[in-house]
């Protein structure tokens, strides 16, 4: 058996101890100090007085309001409506000027690129990506680049933005639509009009010796929205073929893809969720980034 140390003998004026012992050591049971205590007993005092004046207790659709009635929701609401009110008469100002000569205005143009990379941050950059470079092979565009489908004038983007594109909310909408050639093509004049788009961005074609006959179908029915060279119309929306940028990927299996089932990009119209001072000064935003026209 091992032998405990016996504890010291207490002292006088010693406190009452726990009655633990170990190793010989007992553990007085002294009191809390006094500040401590105070300390204490106020936060407890501060927590139900709180919960009482403010938003504290969870409910099934809500929480307690609180005596005092505050809520950072309307806290945020009111600052918003502030600032709606200080920048109303630049806002008014930036919807009244033309769209060519709201560069030509220093002040209103860093106004509205400010204000737009506001917007473009809460409503475009799911899509477009934070730094609007798009999302590669996923059919939403860079537009940082100078390859623009439907123009990149400040004119066009602003009707890009207001009505968007192929959807069904807006009747002025942007819209074109490419034909599936799965349904009109044979399986091996697809694999010939492939070949022969792969080699108008300067790509090796997978089997030169379909490219010549792809040529000749391309020309039959591919030019007439991307041009006899493949340069593609702005007033179609068809993209340039020949410039290596593609939305949705330029290897051939990809281009395979595309011809048999074609594509179908779908853009909303901001007018219904944005003012139109937002819609300017997100395309003036988008325009300055460096692929504007």
């Amino acid at each position: 058996m091992t032998d405990h140390p016996t504890p010291p003998p207490r002292q006088e004026g010693d406190p009452d101890t726990t009655g633990h012992v170990w190793d010989g050591i007992e553990e007085f049971d002294n009191p809390m100090p006094r500040w401590w205590l105070w300390c204490f007993y106020l936060t407890i005092v501060w927590g139900v007085a709180y919960s009482i004046a403010y938003p504290a207790w969870p409910l099934v659709s809500s929480a307690t309001s609180g005596l005092l009635g505050f809520s950072t929701r309307s806290e945020v609401a009111e600052e918003i409506a502030a600032a709606q009110i200080a920048n109303e008469g630049v806002n008014l100002q930036l919807a009244s000027t033309e769209l060519t000569e709201i560069a030509d205005n220093p002040e209103l143009a860093s106004y509205a690129t400010s204000a737009g990379a506001a917007v473009f941050r809460t409503w475009c950059s799911q899509c477009h990506g934070s730094g609007a470079a798009g999302v590669q092979a996923s059919g939403y565009p860079n537009l940082l680049d100078d390859d623009w489908l439907w123009g990149g004038d400040i004119e066009s983007i602003h009707l890009t933005i207001a009505h968007g594109i192929r959807n069904e909310d807006d009747p002025d909408a942007r819209y074109s639509e490419m034909p599936a050639y799965g349904d009109i093509f044979e399986p091996e004049e697809i694999e010939q009009v492939a070949n022969y788009v792969m080699t108008l961005s300067g790509n090796t074609p997978v089997d030169a010796s379909k490219v010549e006959a792809g040529a000749e179908l391309f020309y039959d029915n591919c030019s007439a929205c991307h041009g006899e060279e493949g340069l593609g119309m702005t007033e179609l929306g068809a993209p340039n073929l020949a410039d290596a940028i593609w939305l949705y990927g330029g290897d051939y299996d990809t281009i395979m893809e595309t011809v048999t089932y074609s594509r179908y990009g779908v853009m909303p119209p901001w007018t219904q969720r944005l003012s139109e001072a937002e819609i300017r000064a997100v395309a003036v935003y988008v325009h300055q980034l460096g692929g504007g026209e």
